[in-house]
């Protein structure tokens, strides 16, 4: 028998015996510095859910768009934190990071607007940016005032990212015409600027080889964005069209034609991140405490404990691979792992506590936790799909296990 607490910005089982460090792993045996950190992170989310600046809600890294909540990280030096000081950053390390992010996430704060901006296009900027465009972008991302959209997917291709048709074509002075169609692009509609994957060398048949990657400022009168409806009704999604769009030779980031490679690294940040298995937890937090006031039965602690037990496990795996990040390796495999097994957990706990639980779910009406469960529900078809989908995932597992 366990009983549930909240706390390492989760939902902790605390066994009855004693629990030493090697057993309970890291996320407990975190040092008073860290442990001061997530302190501080709470204290400040308590005050902020305390004011109504937010309410929690699942998945709100990727709907929960507030740039006035952004700018208040920013302010907070929670944003940009591994950067060096000269471009805005912090100097933190990425475990620092993790720490910030996953209560941010557990609290279901609205951290959609620079969530992409923070997570991979600072990192990838840092990497392969000129000092111009390090100059020009880091400083708003760390001050949470810079957003960033993808332009990865197109439409046809599903997650095979390789069959890019967006093409960039180069001109005698430097300069690029952009051309093509880009899908599913989250936050395209409030981002002031995108990195777009297109072939500038090359036929599509050559896949990932000539491909290149492009810092676009929007708005651009070149380029159209319109809104796609999700089954919620609300437009988190775009379709993104380049008609002919000119952009000058500052737009290359890294070298021309080793846009797959820089990718690679950066999707490592996108799919091994708490996010991927902490996006519903806010649901989770909702029931447990529904729980603590009506009292649960023996099966609705089994599934609480064993739900508990599935993110403590998924949480070991990503921050593992934050440190390898951090420490500079190439963690792509395991990342994929991670974004395989966390979206499919993602869906896996909204199902598991609807069956459970005894409350009818609704968009509408007085009850908090039947809207949080409603909108929960209305969020399952993205999880395997976002990031590249399960079967494209498995893939990279099984060729960097050797499998295929």
């Amino acid at each position: 028998m366990v009983d549930v607490a909240q706390g390492a910005g989760i939902l902790v089982v605390a066994w009855s015996g004693p629990m030493t460090a090697a057993e309970a792993g890291s996320p407990v045996a975190e040092s008073p510095e860290l442990h001061a950190l997530r302190t501080e992170v709470r204290a400040f989310l308590n005050d902020q859910l305390a004011s109504g600046a937010f309410v929690p809600a699942v998945d709100n890294w990727m709907s929960g768009f507030d740039p006035e909540f952004s700018a208040r990280l920013g302010e907070q030096g929670w944003l940009g934190m591994t950067l060096p000081p000269a471009y805005g950053g912090h100097d933190r390390s990425p475990v620092e990071r993790f720490v910030v992010t996953e209560e941010l996430l557990a609290h279901g704060a609205p951290v959609a607007a620079h969530w992409i901006a923070d997570r991979q296009m600072a990192p990838g900027i840092l990497a392969n940016g000129t000092e111009e465009q390090k100059k020009r972008y880091l400083p708003g991302i760390a001050a949470g005032t810079l957003f960033f959209a993808i332009g990865m997917s197109e439409p046809d291709a599903g997650s095979d990212l390789a069959a890019v048709r967006t093409r960039a074509v180069a001109h005698d002075d430097g300069s690029w015409t952009l051309t093509g169609t880009k899908v599913w692009t989250t936050g395209a509609h409030m981002a002031h600027a995108m990195v777009l994957l297109a072939r500038s060398d090359g036929e599509p048949g050559d896949r990932q080889a000539g491909l290149s990657q492009f810092l676009v400022d929007l708005p651009h009168p070149d380029i159209e964005v319109r809104p796609l409806r999700s089954i919620d009704g609300e437009a988190h999604f775009n379709e993104v069209i380049f008609h002919d769009a000119h952009v000058g030779p500052e737009a290359l980031l890294g070298r021309r034609g080793e846009g797959w490679a820089q990718v690679m690294r950066e999707l490592a940040f996108e799919r091994s991140g708490p996010e991927r298995y902490l996006s519903t937890m806010p649901l989770l937090r909702a029931w447990a405490d529904e729980l603590r006031r009506s009292g649960a039965t023996e099966e609705q602690r089994v599934t609480l404990g064993s739900l508990t037990a599935r993110a403590w496990a998924l949480r070991r795996m990503s921050l593992s691979v934050a440190t390898e990040l951090a420490t500079g390796g190439r963690p792509d495999v395991r990342a994929a792992m991670v974004k395989d097994l966390g979206s499919a957990f993602e869906g896996d706990l909204v199902e598991a506590v609807r069956a459970a639980c005894t409350t009818d779910p609704r968009r509408t009406g007085g009850d908090p936790f039947a809207r949080l469960l409603a909108n929960s529900m209305l969020h399952i078809p993205a999880f395997t799909l976002r990031g590249g989908t399960n079967e494209i995932l498995r893939g990279i597992v099984a060729r960097g296990m050797g499998l295929r």
